[in-house]
């Protein structure tokens, strides 16, 4: 029996990535087909319908929770929704799977800095080479490991917009963690992903009319339902399971994995080539987040 619960951990811990870095994939399969705002309000609104039937009457007796944590859950919903829902979407019109999912991996590394700025943790001498190597790695991948390309600041757009999500699930993840919820888990969930919906429907209105005007066609059907189920629904239950049978920082290490399977996705999906730079760019972040996280007794 422990056999068998320890291949299903093990298998959960490498198949729960697949499904978290396929939004990312997605992400660059939608430029052409649905504006990245469109698809990020639809869905989480999604989502948003998936749960709600199954859980609305254990979220109407705490209704009255919801006033006194209305702009937590806002902020998170902003955060951890809204932002890292529409900036990889955007992100993707103009840059690489590959790309995407390393520099996304970077969030690990803001999580460790926003800990020590709002929560006075101490950061040691392993930390602050960690954090150094992952920003280097991400910056050779930025500037394609060219000199001049960073002196002459050459860099595509789409890879600004995916480090400002990793900056927006950072903040997300260490006030999801800080901020105690008389929510459980899947209530704040769906709570956040309609208040996150809520918050782009602005933006959508906005793209629509001005940037990008979207086709309520069979395409954004599709790509709605592939984005909400799968980054949505199953990663984030998975990811759920993942915490409850292995623990919060064993979990963590999936991060570890989306730049492998962003490279297979971009790969196998949209015909990308691996470069040099994405081989040294990803092993300075690999070794800096685990640098990072490295815990040091002193």
């Amino acid at each position: 029996m422990k056999k068998t619960n320890s291949l299903f951990q093990f298998s959960l811990l490498f198949i729960q990535p697949i499904f978290m870095t396929s939004n990312i994939a997605i992400a660059r399969g939608a430029f052409e087909n649905i504006p990245p705002v469109a698809l990020a309000c639809s869905r989480w609104l999604l989502v948003f319908l998936v749960f709600f039937p199954f859980i609305y009457k254990s979220i109407l007796k705490k209704k009255k929770y919801f006033k006194e944590e209305f702009w937590r859950l806002t902020f998170l919903g902003a955060t951890g929704y809204a932002g890292c829902g529409a900036l990889p979407y955007i992100s993707g019109l103009t840059t690489t799977v590959t790309n995407m999912s390393i520099i996304y991996a970077l969030s690990p590394i803001f999580i460790v800095l926003l800990s020590a700025y709002f929560y006075k943790e101490r950061l040691h001498l392993f930390q602050y080479l960690g954090v150094f190597l992952s920003l280097f790695g991400v910056s050779f991948i930025i500037f394609k490991g060219n000199l001049s390309n960073f002196v002459n600041l050459n860099f595509s757009i789409g890879d600004v917009w995916i480090f400002g999500a990793a900056i927006s699930w950072s903040f997300f993840s260490i006030f999801l963690i800080n901020w105690k919820s008389k929510f459980d888990i899947i209530e704040r969930f769906t709570l956040m992903s309609l208040l996150g919906s809520v918050i782009l429907i602005p933006f959508f209105i906005i793209e629509h009319n001005f940037y990008i005007p979207t086709t309520f066609n069979e395409t954004y059907i599709e790509f709605t339902i592939m984005a909400a189920i799968f980054p949505g629904v199953i990663a984030f239950l998975m990811y759920t399971k993942l915490q409850q049978v292995v623990g919060a920082s064993i979990a963590g290490l999936t991060v570890y994995l989306m730049p492998i399977y962003g490279a297979i996705y971009g790969m196998v999906l949209f015909s990308e080539q691996l470069l040099n730079y994405h081989f040294y760019g990803a092993l300075f972040v690999l070794v800096g987040i685990f640098l990072a996280k490295k815990k040091m007794n002193v």
